[in-house]
């Protein structure tokens, strides 16, 4: 690993305990990125930790709680104690969601707890991450970001709540570019589609709708996540949106009736 595409960088990855946020952790490991691994689930980030280190990586885990006020400020300090410098921030994290909380029946709470972890705490961290990778730059690697956003962030899918705050996440994501790109910081989004295992609860029969012929797999994320955070590949990249969906765009798959 001492020779990955990411060997010297220190990562920040939210929502690191299951699903895309697991599989990016996972992956930036292999390439040689030292983790830190934040969750609300804290036994599932010592978990996901764990199983990093025992295949060579160096990982550790906290608890981070993004829907409080101060979340995202705790989180990033604790990143800094532990990491040192961070030059490598990815936040997946996202409440759980249920099918059918459409427009008419999403509750305020669900709405602000939503918008709290993907929206506010994203702009949060993106700030604090990038003051630091800007006051830090001459000492390692240049700073990257990546969100992890949604197909929905331009479609309505009867989620307003996930939709409205993936949308904003992107409109921040494109702010940090511009503010950061004289720093030589890079900003991107992955948009991933159905992704099995994930937050999303994904029918089998949607396979048959996907130009590729089945449901993602998390580890179809993370490879393109690893590609926008490598110079190598995409050190020309920045402000802009990669979907990863084998082809679900091309087709309209979300119901327009309730």
């Amino acid at each position: 690993m001492a020779d990955g595409l990411l060997a010297g960088d220190a990562a920040l990855v939210t929502g690191a305990a299951n699903g895309i946020g697991r599989a990016i952790a996972a992956a930036l490991a292999a390439e040689g990125a030292r983790l830190l691994l934040a969750d609300r689930d804290a036994a599932g980030g010592e978990a996901a930790a764990a199983a990093i280190r025992a295949a060579g990586g160096a990982a550790e885990a906290v608890a981070a709680d993004l829907a409080r006020p101060d979340g995202a400020a705790l989180l990033f300090e604790a990143a800094r104690e532990r990491l040192g410098r961070v030059s490598l921030l990815v936040h997946s994290a996202s409440p759980k969601r249920q099918e059918g909380e459409t427009a008419l029946a999403v509750s305020p709470e669900a709405w602000r707890q939503m918008v709290a972890v993907n929206l506010e705490a994203g702009f949060q961290l993106g700030q604090l991450a990038g003051r630091h990778m800007r006051d830090t730059a001459a000492g390692g690697p240049r700073g990257r970001m990546l969100y992890v956003t949604s197909l929905h962030a331009g479609s309505p899918r009867n989620l307003p709540h996930y939709s409205a705050s993936k949308a904003g996440l992107t409109m921040v994501m494109q702010e940090l570019a511009r503010a950061l790109g004289p720093h030589g910081i890079r900003v991107n989004a992955i948009a991933p589609g159905a992704i099995a295992g994930g937050g999303f609860q994904a029918d089998p029969a949607l396979a048959a709708r996907i130009a590729l012929g089945r449901l993602g797999q998390a580890e179809d994320v993370a490879r393109m996540a690893v590609a926008l955070l490598a110079d190598r590949f995409s050190a020309y990249v920045t402000g802009t949106t990669v979907v990863v969906d084998g082809g679900l765009a091309l087709s309209n798959w979300i119901p327009t009736r309730e």
